[in-house]
């Protein structure tokens, strides 16, 4: 198991923690997504999910919707992690 904040977001609903990162699905006007945590370097990647449920492509962050953002920093913050990080660029 997980420790630190891949472990608290896995308590978060609907995180899931794989090893050094954390994943949760996003569904909401029309467009799905998939946001992933990775502990080691503190980025957030978001990628989106195309129709067959398949296939994610990445996304810049700036074509996100912003309540989806503003859920993801929320999250973050609950699990102890800096909420800033969310809007660094790779």
């Amino acid at each position: 198991m997980s420790d630190g904040p891949v472990a608290s977001l896995d308590e978060r609903e609907g995180w899931h923690a794989e090893g050094y990162a954390a994943r949760v699905h996003y569904s909401g006007a029309g467009e799905r997504y998939s946001v992933e945590f990775y502990a080691p370097s503190e980025c957030v990647l978001y990628w989106k999910v195309k129709g067959d449920g398949e296939t994610a492509v990445p996304v810049g962050r700036k074509t996100v919707p912003d309540p989806l953002r503003k859920r993801v920093r929320e999250d973050l913050a609950a699990a102890g992690v800096d909420p800033d990080i969310e809007r660094r660029e790779l």
